[in-house]
């Protein structure tokens, strides 16, 4: 039996090692423009070397590192990676060590002092200059909450109620209806169900008609009461909107009473109330999506892709201030931390730059692909998947998908998110070019909206002339598409057509 011993040896390998200032540059490239700035806001107040550039949004032109990325003007041009490196000062090698941790198999370099943030004094396309800005001025409305409190103020109630109704109106959502459990609530304040009751009764007799109810049929109900139209047969059909969402006409003939001319005005009638009456009041202010880059028409026809500076931070790492306070350094710690901060703070300003440059290349990849859609629109969306990109340009996949998560791009044609672009492909038929979903969804979509009323087109029927039209697409491809679209089947919109309308099936 062989002993057991001890011995060296030595091995070579690869492994991933994510520094944390590699995990950073991942971190911020997958950031919104929002994220991004709460992030740098959070590094500001911590880091004693940084400090905004504000200086910077005073320069107009004499910036040198470029914002802007011109593509070619036919989609077919194939962009040269000497393209590509006038948008970025940094080699491939740098930006692979910054960026595709997924390829990196040695920690990063660290950080060089000095800042490139050159990129940051450039003004965004003249293309979308001069707005006002109005969302920064608007004004605060009322909400629901403050509009219900007014009543309860001039409402003859015991004291108790009073206290009562104030829990009810804290539980009322934004819409308008109520979201607590009356039990809960009596509970809580340590009351009766009937006294919690009553009080609900004052709540949904406020402004607007139709607070307070605890379901769609309850909030259809207290509108259609204040208009004296609770009527018996409006009451039964107020206990089946199932049927009424599925058009079955003979089961609410014999459920209220009436025939189905009846029962298609009460439909009707119940299409003009208001199912979410609270939305009639102010809310908080939604912030508006701010676009990351913007594309517009070149001189020379072609498209010109421009970062939007204004969503970008401006940093700077103030060597001066380092200088002065690491003289008076006397203990080790305090010159471990001012060497931290400096570190920290070039690695900061480098991995924003980077990542403005990396979101340049990867949208003008995308524009460059998506040339047809942009000219004449969503049915010429191309098919595309991030390999493509990260092929072209040289990248890794996951970098591509992290550019593009919750990043949005500014174009003739609206607002879109990055990720937009990549659409899975369904063959063509005779092996032509592939077609994307999204635009066969628009196709399917436009199919039916110009379908005529005695030729309903069944989900069959539209894969037959689909594959006439050389998409090669199967029935549950096309039912599924269109169940996305919230379209009905060709069963409830011959039903519709004829003359009955949908209730609240999707509101």
């Amino acid at each position: 039996m062989a002993g057991v011993g001890q011995r060296l040896e030595m091995r070579q390998g690869q492994s991933l090692v994510m520094t944390p200032q590699l995990q950073q540059a991942i971190k911020l490239l997958q950031l919104s423009n929002v994220e991004l700035a709460e992030y740098c806001e959070a590094e500001l107040e911590k880091n004693p070397l940084l400090e905004r550039d504000d200086a910077a949004a005073a320069v107009t032109g004499d910036a040198e590192g470029p914002v802007a990325e011109p593509i070619g003007e036919r989609a077919d041009e194939a962009l040269s990676r000497e393209d590509f490196s006038k948008a970025s000062d940094m080699d491939e090698a740098a930006h692979d060590n910054m960026y595709d941790a997924d390829q990196v198999t040695k920690s990063a370099e660290g950080p060089q002092s000095g800042s490139l943030t050159d990129w940051t004094t450039v003004k965004s396309g003249n293309a979308y200059e001069g707005e006002d800005g109005l969302e920064s001025s608007v004004a605060a409305e009322a909400s629901l909450k403050d509009h219900l409190e007014a009543q309860l103020s001039i409402a003859a109630l015991l004291p108790e109620d009073r206290m009562i109704l104030m829990a009810l109106i804290d539980s009322v959502d934004e819409t308008g209806y109520l979201r607590a459990d009356l039990m809960d609530v009596a509970t809580r304040l340590g009351c009766e169900i009937e006294d919690v009751q009553a009080v609900l009764g004052v709540l949904q007799g406020f402004d607007p008609v139709g607070v307070g109810a605890r379901d769609l049929a309850e909030c259809l109900s207290l509108q259609l009461k204040a208009k004296d139209r609770f009527d018996p047969a409006m009451e039964a059909l107020m206990t089946r909107l199932d049927l009424v969402a599925r058009r079955d006409m003979s089961q609410l003939t014999a459920l209220c009473g009436v025939d189905a001319e009846d029962v298609a005005d009460m439909i009707s009638e119940i299409r003009q109330l208001n199912p979410k009456p609270g939305l009639a009041f102010g809310s908080e202010v939604v912030t508006p999506v701010v676009p990351d880059v913007f594309v517009k028409v070149g001189p020379d026809g072609g498209w010109l892709i421009e970062l939007n500076t204004d969503t970008l931070p401006r940093l700077l790492v103030n060597n001066r201030y380092y200088g002065t306070v690491s003289k008076n350094a006397r203990d080790k710690d305090s010159k471990n931390y001012l060497a931290d901060c400096l570190n920290n703070a070039n690695w900061l300003v480098k991995s924003l730059d980077q990542r403005a440059r990396t979101i340049l290349k990867v949208a003008s990849e995308i524009v460059r692909h998506q040339d047809a859609f942009l000219t004449h629109g969503v049915r010429h969306l191309r098919p595309l998947n991030l390999r493509i990109i990260a092929d072209a340009i040289s990248m890794h996949e996951s970098t591509v998908s992290r550019v593009t998560s919750n990043k949005y791009i500014a174009t003739p044609r609206g607002l879109f998110e990055l990720k937009y672009f990549f659409t899975a492909s369904i063959q063509a038929v005779n092996g032509a070019e592939s077609h994307s979903a999204e635009a066969v969804r628009d196709r399917i979509r436009e199919m039916i909206e110009n379908e005529e009323p005695r030729e309903i087109l069944s989900d069959d029927r539209i894969v037959a002339l689909l594959t006439a039209d050389g998409v090669n697409i199967a029935r549950r491809t096309v039912a599924k598409y269109r169940e996305a679209l919230r379209i009905p089947s060709s069963v409830e919109r011959r039903r519709l057509k004829a003359g009955v309308s949908p209730a609240y099936a999707s509101r």
